[in-house]
């Protein structure tokens, strides 16, 4: 029987300390990551560096990136650890899109 696997969208904010190449890896990492746990990615937008409403960890900006994905539910609590615990990432949202 073929798992049930659900729209997603994920938005994470990268350091603006990192360099072009860093940030580049960073987003194909995480592109990496959805497509290996038999997950589909539907569509990548990058924002670019915005505007922060707030200071986070001492910063004013940040690169926005907006993902767009299919996968079975348990695998964005994994999404979201590692997003947790990678360096760069400042903050992350993954929500669920109604079909």
């Amino acid at each position: 029987m073929e798992e049930i696997k659900n729209s997603y969208e994920t938005v994470f904010i990268l350091s603006t300390k990192l360099d072009e190449q860093a940030t580049a890896a960073l987003v194909a990492k995480f592109k990496d990551l959805i497509t290996a746990n038999n997950g589909t990615v539907d569509g990548v937008d990058e924002w670019g560096k915005r505007r922060l409403a707030y200071a986070i960890n001492k910063e004013t900006e940040g690169y926005y990136v907006l993902i767009n994905f299919t996968s079975v539910p348990a695998f964005t609590a994994e999404l979201d650890r590692i997003f947790k615990i990678t360096d760069g990432v400042i903050r992350s949202l993954i929500i669920r899109k109604d079909a």
